[in-house]
């Protein structure tokens, strides 16, 4: 049967900055109702079950982060050989590179179930977590990781389609899996008093409604991304090929979520009230992330349909385009929280210890992402030009190696304050941009300057 093109996007072709700004928006849209998920839970916990629980919630957020992160990393390296065929129009082979990544998810389910939920407590006592949390900690990270299905599949079948342009039905799905989980939330919280493991239950159960709702599109798609159960299997050329793009990216977001969970250790000696208020910073560190991830993954598709289908230049472009949007958009919503730290806080708890330190966390290090814009729209670009390795040897020196240093110099020869720590995140970002900006014109401007 011939497959149609469908609800793609080619973006070989038309205005570059309609195409990443009408492919980022849905999925900046989507990604802020997927983010709504921890959101809310720590929402939940602050106003109605306690501050421990609040930074039992928001302390989780590290160790889910390095398990998660890896398989992004697969997916990553899954929708840059999807895009680049899709690009070329070599649609035999996408459809080979569709029925490989959906069946080594399936592979990832099982090993990410089994090392989450045995895991759990090690990793806990590795982050310092305070015996006041610790149960609550593990209470919801053991159910969270045994319903982890849900959200690996929603993610690699959004991924699938992200790669061959379609981000609105994935938002879809998640607007309607996202308000199933604040209403669980409410009810298993306030009407039955579960408690975390209300939040985490609600959670896991959303997870599983996105991911049904994906498999049941891929499957009954006429499209030619079309997920075929009879043609399911993992072919070695071009799991080879996701693998040179995922692994080292993957293994870069692993080792900085790792690293993170030290960052994390650091906080954890300033108490409960210190961890809940830099859980909550974090969460809208989250938020202001979003565009540039999102402009991020738009230059990643971009930059490989441009590639596939030999339009070096036009990636080039595309790329210097999506900087400047991720720019614009972010220091809008950096200078508004900057001024509005409290409010923005006071969404999560209305303890004063907890608010005073999440506005120091938030004055501290908010504005300094505009550096970190650059880095992920660059690092997402060369990507998409099959260039993981870069990216990923840059940010863990950055984000692992210098962060690191600067916290142990810091913290014993300097001053050991909630300040100076959370400070260790700006240190790496631009430490970053200084490196990959550098590395980009070096490798490839001077390949550009040899054409």
């Amino acid at each position: 049967m011939k497959r149609r093109i469908g609800a793609t996007r080619d973006m070989t072709e038309g205005s570059i900055i309609k195409q990443l700004i009408l492919f980022a928006l849905p999925l900046m849209v989507g990604n802020i109702f997927q983010m709504l998920y921890n959101t809310v839970d720590s929402i939940v916990v602050g106003q109605y079950v306690g501050k421990e629980a609040l930074a039992a919630v928001n302390s989780t957020t590290m160790i889910i982060n390095m398990l998660v992160f890896f398989f992004n990393g697969f997916s990553v390296g899954a929708g840059v050989v999807i895009a680049r065929h899709f690009g070329a129009r070599d649609h035999d082979r996408l459809h080979t590179a569709v029925e490989t990544t959906m069946a080594m998810t399936f592979v990832f389910c099982l090993l990410f179930t089994a090392i989450g939920i045995l895991g759990v407590r090690p990793m806990l006592r590795v982050m310092s977590t305070p015996e006041d949390v610790m149960d609550d900690a593990v209470t919801y990270l053991t159910i969270y990781f045994g319903g982890i299905t849900g959200l690996l599949i929603y993610n690699m079948g959004s991924g699938i389609l992200r790669a061959v342009g379609d981000t609105t039905r994935p938002l879809l799905f998640l607007v309607l899996t996202s308000v199933l989980n604040i209403i669980l939330d409410l009810l298993f919280v306030l009407a039955l008093d579960a408690g975390i493991a209300g939040v985490a239950w609600a959670t896991i159960l959303s997870q599983f409604i996105s991911a049904v709702l994906t498999l049941r599109l891929l499957t009954r798609a006429k499209d030619i991304y079309y997920l075929s159960w009879k043609d399911l299997r993992i072919d070695g050329g071009v799991l080879r090929s996701i693998f040179s793009v995922g692994l080292p990216a993957g293994i870069q977001s692993v080792i900085t979520a790792f690293s993170n969970v030290f960052v994390q250790s650091y906080i954890n000696f300033f108490g409960s009230s210190c961890m809940a208020g830099w859980g909550c910073y974090n969460k809208l560190d989250q938020f202001i992330m979003l565009p540039m991830s999102s402009v991020a993954m738009a230059a990643t598709t971009f930059v490989s349909q441009n590639i596939g289908a030999k339009r070096e230049e036009r990636a080039n472009r595309g790329t210097v385009t999506a900087i400047l949007i991720s720019l614009t958009v972010t220091a809008v919503i950096a200078f508004a929280l900057y001024f509005f730290a409290d409010p923005a806080l006071r969404l999560f708890t209305q303890d004063a210890s907890v608010i005073e330190y999440g506005v120091l966390f938030l004055h501290a290090n908010v504005l300094y992402l505009l550096f970190n814009c650059v880095n992920h729209v660059l690092a997402g670009a060369l990507r998409g030009r099959g260039d993981s390795q870069g990216p990923m040897v840059i940010m863990l020196a950055s984000f692992v190696a210098i962060r690191q240093i600067y916290l142990f110099v810091v913290t014993r020869y300097i001053a050991n304050t909630p300040f100076l720590v959370g400070f260790g995140y700006p240190v790496g970002w631009t430490s970053c941009f200084l490196l990959e900006v550098t590395y980009f014109f070096l490798r490839w401007g001077r390949k550009k300057a040899k054409a």
